[in-house]
Parts: C-alpha cells; sequence; structure tokens
C-alpha cells in the first residue's frame, strides 16, 4: 500500500533562503546564548575588581536581565526554525491521495444543496 503519490508534472521550487538560514542556525542560537552570558560575566568580573563598589544587586539584577534576553532568543530561533521548516515542506515534491469519485447529482434533486 503507496500512503503518498507524488503528483506527476509538478516541478520543485528552487532552494531559496530558507535553507541558507536553516544551515546557520545553530551558530545563530549559540552567539545569541553566549554573547549576554559573556556580558554578565564581564559584569561580575569587573564588580569585583573595585572591592569600594558595592553593586551586587545591580550586577545580578543585569544578570537576570542577560537571562531573560538569551531565553527570548532561543524562541526566535525556535520560531525562525519552524518557519524555515514550514517553507521547505511547502517547496517540497506535492503528494495527492486516492481519488474519491463523486456523485453527480441533478440540479432538481432533493440532495442538491444551493448556497
Amino acid at each position: 500500500m503507496n500512503y503518498f503519490n507524488k503528483l506527476k508534472g509538478f516541478q520543485r521550487s528552487p532552494a531559496g533562503l530558507e535553507w541558507q538560514i536553516w544551515k546557520r542556525l545553530h551558530l545563530i542560537l549559540a552567539a545569541g546564548t553566549v554573547l549576554p552570558l559573556l556580558a554578565s560575566a564581564g559584569a561580575y568580573v569587573l564588580d569585583g575588581l573595585e572591592p569600594a563598589t558595592q553593586n551586587a544587586r545591580a550586577v545580578e539584577q543585569f544578570f537576570y536581565v542577560m537571562l531573560g534576553v538569551v531565553i527570548l532568543h532561543w524562541t526566535l530561533v525556535l520560531t525562525l526554525a519552524i518557519g524555515c521548516a514550514i517553507v521547505m515542506l511547502m517547496k517540497g515534491p506535492a503528494y495527492v491521495a486516492d481519488a474519491y469519485e463523486m456523485e453527480e447529482l441533478p440540479l432538481g434533486s432533493e440532495k442538491h444543496v444551493q448556497r
């Protein structure tokens, strides 16, 4: 039993921007994760260099803001990945289901529905 019947004569669309983005998603994810966390680590290091300043609350708040930026970035990358997958599926080969024979009804029959 063959569940997927390809539509004859269908021409696939050429690959576009979605494949370029898809191949770079891991780099986008890594850069968007590492850069805010490095900024947060830098704030901790710079705060520890000067003992006279007690900005622990501000540094901790900055860490949580950067953590929020990282989580936002992850959701945006996931959304972008879903969009790329949808475009790749839509550009793929076309499939058709088995034919379903429609019953021909005359216009004056009781089963005919007018809209």
